[in-house]
């Protein structure tokens, strides 16, 4: 059995659903209904995501060894699970026995609820093998996977949204916003620096941002 494998195995047995009761050792997820998380602390708000989109579940662990993640993830997919747009919420703090800071230096900031983010964004191919299992987008996936949901194609647009919570920068919010290319004729190595696409990636970017940050709603 590949790496990949034991993990997608371990992240079954450890799933929980936000409204349930957590597993011995395991936070409790931040709670959810319909299209609304409700977070209490580290921050303190709430987020509602747009018609269209449903909850597809949420989990926690460990990162790296060096912090904790929560995720919880709203898809717009069809039937068979196919999903075409996608919103990833992560709550993640770094453990208290190490002293690491986040450092994000992005010269893209936006503010949505009063919170400012650091922008981001990014094309994106997930064709092939996972190059770090471990990480929290390998484990993302694997997620989504287990409960029957696979991006509408391998090719994608994603927009990162970071809000640190404060100077010490310690503990952040994540957003990620992510668009499936499918059907559009282009790909993520086409929209990178010397594609063939690559003069489009500004405007395609910037109507993603827009797109990103209209499409949730956050009151503290």
């Amino acid at each position: 059995m590949t790496k990949l494998l034991y993990a997608v195995a371990a992240l079954t047995a450890m799933l929980g659903c936000a409204s349930g009761a957590a597993p011995a050792g395991q936070r409790a997820l931040r709670p959810v209904e319909g299209r609304v998380l409700t977070s209490a602390e580290k921050p303190a708000v709430r987020l509602e995501f747009p018609e269209g989109f449903r909850y597809a579940g949420g989990q926690e662990f460990i990162l790296y060894d060096v912090a904790h993640a929560e995720q919880h993830f709203f898809v717009d997919a069809d039937a068979a699970g196919k999903v075409k747009r996608l919103y990833w919420v992560q709550f993640e703090g770094y453990l208290p026995d190490n002293t690491h800071a986040y450092d994000y230096d992005s010269p893209t900031k936006v503010e949505i609820g009063g919170l400012e983010f650091f922008a981001d964004a990014f094309p994106v191919s997930t064709a092939g093998p996972e190059q770090r299992p471990d990480s929290d987008g390998a484990r993302a996936r694997a997620f989504l996977t287990s409960k029957g949901y696979k991006m509408a194609g391998d090719e994608l647009m994603m927009q990162r949204l970071v809000h640190l919570l404060d100077e010490k920068k310690r503990d952040e919010l994540m957003i990620i916003y992510a668009e499936s290319l499918d059907g559009t004729g282009l790909d993520a190595a086409s929209l990178k620096p010397g594609g063939r696409a690559a003069a489009r990636w500004p405007d395609l970017s910037k109507g993603l941002l827009e797109r990103a940050t209209k499409g949730v709603r956050i009151t503290r």
